[in-house]
C-alpha cells in the first residue's frame, strides 16, 4: 500500500499530532510513570511546551530530546513534510527544494537534510544468494583540469539479487580495502559476480563461489553470470547526484550513499512509516 500526500495530510495536519505521534511511540508502550510508579499512567500535554505531564505526580516526559527534532525551531510538521519527501522521492531531494518547500533559510534547509539522512541507515546483515559486487568513482572533471580516476571518490558496493544492496565510500579499489569488506557483508558460501578486476580473483581462495565477466571484451553477461543489477544501482546513484545534487562533497558523500541504499532496500514498501519511526527513536 502507498502512503500518498493524501494519508500524509490527514494523518498529521499540523504539529499537535506530529508531537502525538511522537510521544506514543516514545512513551505508549511504557507500563509504569518513573517516578510515581503508577502502572498505566495518564500523561496530558502541557500548554505551550513540547512535553507531557502525569497527573499523579508531575513528572514531565519531551518526546523531542535526543532526536533529531530536538531543540529545533522549525515547525514540527515541516520536518514531519521533509521526511516525507524523502520517502517518494526517487532521485533525491535537495536542500534548495526544501527551502523553496518550507520557506526556510538554505543553512536550515541543510541542516533539516542532513539529519534525515542521518536516519537512513544500512543494514547490517550478511547477503547471501546470489550477490553482485563492484566498485565505481564519483566525481566530474573540474574546469581546465585533467581529472583522472585516482583524484574521484571510490565507491564499493555488493547487492544480493532480489534482496538488498550496502554502498560504502572507501578509500581505493585494492584488495587490502575491499577483501574485509567482502568477507564481512557476503556470507560464506555465497555465489559471487564481479568483473575481472584483480580484488576478486581471490574470492575462491576463501570460501566463495566466484565467477566473472569481462568488461573489456564487450561481455557484459553469460547466462546468469552478470553484473547488471548493481551497475542498474550505480546509473541511479550517479543520475540522481548529478541532476538533484550536482556535487557531493567527500565529505558528506557516505551520508547520500546511505540514502539511495535505504530507498533500494525499502523498495517495496511505503518508505515513509518506516522512516518516521525511526525519526522517533533516540538518535543523537
Amino acid at each position: 500500500m502507498k502512503f500518498t500526500i493524501k494519508h500524509f495530510s490527514e494523518r498529521f495536519p499540523d504539529d499537535d499530532s506530529c508531537l502525538d505521534y511522537m510521544f506514543e511511540q516514545a512513551y505508549g508502550s511504557m507500563p509504569a510513570c518513573p517516578k510515581c510508579d503508577i502502572v498505566e499512567p495518564s500523561y496530558y500535554r502541557v500548554r505551550n511546551r513540547k512535553c507531557y505531564e502525569c497527573k499523579d505526580c508531575g513528572n514531565q516526559l519531551h518526546p523531542l530530546a535526543n532526536t533529531i527534532f530536538h531543540k529545533s525551531s522549525t515547525s514540527l510538521r515541516d520536518w514531519f513534510y521533509v521526511i516525507y519527501l524523502f520517502s517518494v522521492a526517487k532521485n533525491g531531494v535537495s536542500a534548495k527544494e526544501i527551502e523553496r518547500h518550507l520557506g526556510v533559510t538554505y543553512k536550515t534547509a541543510w541542516r533539516i537534510a542532513k539529519q534525515v539522512r542521518a536516519l537512513m541507515l544500512q543494514g547490517t546483515s550478511p547477503l547471501s544468494g546470489i550477490v553482485e559486487t563492484d566498485e565505481t568513482y564519483i566525481g566530474g572533471k573540474q574546469r581546465g583540469k585533467d581529472v583522472s580516476v585516482q583524484d574521484k571518490a571510490v565507491v564499493f558496493g555488493i547487492v544480493e539479487r532480489g534482496g538488498n544492496v550496502k554502498v560504502e565510500h572507501v578509500r581505493s579499489a585494492g584488495a587490502r580495502v575491499l577483501l574485509p569488506r567482502l568477507q564481512t557483508n557476503i556470507a560464506p558460501g555465497t555465489t559471487v559476480y564481479s568483473d575481472q578486476a584483480q580484488v576478486y580473483r581471490s574470492l575462491h581462495r576463501v570460501g566463495y563461489y566466484h565467477d566473472s565477466v569481462n568488461h573489456s571484451a564487450g561481455e557484459y553477461g553469460r547466462g546468469i553470470v552478470h553484473t547488471n543489477t548493481i551497475e542498474g544501482f550505480w546509473g541511479q546513484l550517479k543520475r540522481s547526484i548529478d541532476g538533484t545534487y550536482h556535487c557531493v562533497s567527500r565529505k558528506y558523500l557516505q551520508l547520500y550513499l546511505n540514502e539511495f541504499v535505504y530507498r533500494y532496500n525499502h523498495r517495496t514498501d511505503p518508505v515513509f512509516p518506516v522512516l518516521i519511526a525511526s525519526a522517533s527513536r533516540r538518535v543523537r
